[in-house]
């Protein structure tokens, strides 16, 4: 969701600017800055932000420029001759009044008046450029999102070979954890119960399967896949498969009897962070 851009556009005597710039946020925060010309226009421009960027901290800048050589200079007249009047008055109370020229005047709030402007003209204007600037910057992220999905894309299939080691891994886990406990029970016993201790078994291995944790898993990973195809914005959806992962990989390593189911776990967690942290910048 980091994206800048830029753009202007002329007609009759303005050049009208529009900044646009994106960051990392988990909904959509649209921030608009306007000149007071410009002001009647706000609504607009926040609706049609908000339709083309679902998702991301968003602060949109319009602004504009007199073009030089055909702009035209409107004076205020009657409130010039009251602020002349008051200053005199005010003149005749200082002990050293300081004197000032036509142009401290004319920079004076009010003295310079605006041509009116037709709103409806400028209003199109603003959104066919805040609507060209919009393109540039889904352009943008298009292009970092293309190479994003390519990254979390590369990190479901190393998952995926983790969690295919760990499947492949859990038979040996049982079976070195069975000759373990025969082995302390039969040192601790003279005569050991072999019924009870097979049934004690059974029921360590129930605790000890992680076959549910991992078909999860690849299940989340192929739904992960499957959402990065899509045309449709799905940032929010890839957070809540993050969170899921993670409480899978979780609940893997908890359960972990074994150094490499343990190491397994670990792998996994730190994939499904890099994940998350590049799925920040996912629409």
């Amino acid at each position: 969701m980091t994206a800048f851009a830029d753009g202007e556009l002329s007609a009759d005597n303005l050049t009208l600017l529009c900044e646009l710039r994106s960051v990392n946020h988990r909904y959509s925060d649209v921030s608009v800055k306007l000149p007071e010309r410009l002001r009647f226009a706000e609504a607009e421009v926040r609706r049609l932000i908000s339709e083309k960027l679902k998702r991301g901290k968003i602060e949109c800048s319009l602004g504009y420029k007199k073009q030089i050589g055909e702009q035209s200079l409107h004076v205020n007249h009657e409130f010039v001759r009251k602020l002349l009047s008051v200053t005199a008055e005010i003149e005749t109370a200082m002990v050293n009044p300081q004197p000032f020229s036509a142009l401290e005047v004319l920079s004076f709030p009010g003295v310079q008046q605006e041509t009116e402007i037709d709103k409806e003209a400028l209003r199109e204007l603003i959104l066919r450029l805040l609507n060209a600037t919009l393109e540039k910057m889904l352009d943008t992220r298009a292009r970092e999102g293309t190479q994003l999905a390519q990254l979390i894309d590369d990190r479901c299939q190393k998952i995926s070979l983790l969690v295919e080691a760990a499947h492949k891994r859990m038979p040996d886990v049982l079976h070195n954890l069975r000759g373990k406990l025969t082995s302390r029970v039969v040192e601790m016993v003279a005569e050991p119960n072999f019924d009870r201790l097979e049934q004690e078994l059974v029921l360590l291995a129930q605790k000890l399967d992680v076959a549910e944790e991992l078909d999860r898993l690849e299940t989340h990973v192929a739904e992960v896949q499957r959402t990065l195809k899509l045309p449709e914005p799905a940032g929010r959806r890839l957070d809540f498969l993050m969170q899921e992962m993670n409480r899978e990989a979780n609940t893997l390593g908890s359960k972990s009897a074994d150094r490499e189911m343990t190491q397994i776990s670990i792998d996994l967690k730190v994939l499904i962070e890099q994940m998350r942290e590049q799925i920040q910048n996912v629409e």
